[in-house]
C-alpha cells in the first residue's frame, strides 16, 4: 500500500491506535539513539551558542553585554523597525535548521530497521530532493506561528499568542514525516497531518505529553541532561507515524525517492 492509499483509508475509515503499542515503540527506538543523538545535540548546541554569542559580542561590544542591555535589546527587538527585520530572521532560521532536525527521524527510522546511522545522517536532508519541500513546510508552519507570537507580545498578551500555537504545533507534528517518509509535498503533508491527528487527538496529546515529561526528566541531570532526554519526542513522534501511516516498501531502503512526483 502506497502513503498516499494509506492517507485515503485513514480518511474513509480511520484507524485504531493502541497507547501502549506506541509508546513501547517509542522507548524502543529512544534506547537505540539515546546517547548518539544527545551527543549530537550537545555538540550542535555549543557551536551554536559560541557562534550566537561571538555575533552579539561583535556587533554590540563586551563591554554593552549586561542586564540593562538585555532589556534595551527585547524593547529594541519589537520597535516597528527590527520587527519586520526579527520575524523574516526567526522563520528563515529555523526553516533552514529544519533538515537537520529532520534528520532524527531519519536516525529513529534506521535504527529501527538495524541499520547504521552517522553525523551524515543528520545532513541527509540538505541535498536538493529533499530540503526545499522540508524548507517550504517549516517556512509555511513557522510564518504563521511567529506572526501570532509577534502580534500577541505587540498587543501585550504573550500567553495568548503560546496558546494559541500549541494546537498548531500539535496538529502539525507530522508534517515533516510526510514529507521525507511519505514523499508528500509541504501543503499536502500539513493539510493530512491535521486530518490524521483530528482522527485521534486524545490518544495522540497523551502520548506526546508523557514524551515531554520523560524528556523535560533530563532537567535532573544539572540541564544538560535534557539533550539526552529530547530525543525521546522524536522517537515518539516517529513511532506515532510508523504505527498509524507506516512505510511503503521502497522506503524501507537507505534512500527515499523525491523524484516520482
Amino acid at each position: 500500500m502506497t502513503t498516499e492509499e494509506r492517507i485515503q483509508e485513514i480518511k474513509t475509515i480511520g484507524y485504531t491506535l493502541d497507547f501502549s503499542k506506541v509508546f513501547t515503540h517509542a522507548f524502543e527506538n529512544y534506547k537505540k539513539i539515546a546517547l548518539y543523538a544527545g551527543l549530537v545535540l550537545l555538540v550542535f548546541t555549543i557551536i551554536l551558542g559560541f557562534t550566537a554569542g561571538f555575533g552579539f559580542v561583535y556587533a554590540y561590544g563586551a563591554e554593552n553585554m549586561n542586564e540593562n542591555w538585555a532589556k534595551n535589546y527585547e524593547l529594541r527587538l519589537l520597535s516597528n523597525d527590527n520587527i519586520a527585520v526579527y520575524f523574516l530572521g526567526s522563520v528563515l532560521f529555523t526553516s533552514l535548521l529544519s533538515p537537520f532536525t529532520a534528520g532524527f527521524f531519519k536516525m529513529a527510522h534506521c535504527a529501527d530497521e538495524d541499520s547504521e546511522f552517522h553525523v551524515a545522517t543528520f545532513f541527509e536532508f540538505y541535498k536538493p530532493a529533499y530540503f526545499v519541500r522540508i524548507f517550504a513546510t517549516t517556512f509555511l508552519i513557522t510564518f504563521f506561528t511567529t506572526g501570532i507570537s509577534l502580534f500577541c507580545n505587540k498587543t501585550g498578551h504573550p500567553l495568548l499568542g503560546a496558546l494559541l500555537n500549541l494546537p498548531i504545533n500539535f496538529f502539525t507534528m507530522l508534517t515533516i514525516p510526510l514529507v521525507i517518509f511519505g514523499n508528500l509535498k509541504a501543503l499536502d503533508a500539513i493539510k493530512n497531518s491535521f486530518m490524521i491527528i483530528a482522527k485521534q487527538p486524545m490518544v495522540i496529546l497523551s502520548l506526546i505529553i508523557v514524551a515531554i515529561i520523560g524528556a523535560c526528566l533530563g532537567f535532573i541531570g544539572c540541564c544538560i541532561g535534557i539533550l539526552f532526554t529530547i530525543p525521546f519526542i522524536y522517537s515518539m513522534n516517529y513511532a506515532l507515524y510508523s504505527e498509524i501511516v507506516g512505510f511503503e516498501e521502497a522506503q524501507n531502503q537507505e534512500e527515499f525517492d523525491f523524484t516520482k512526483n
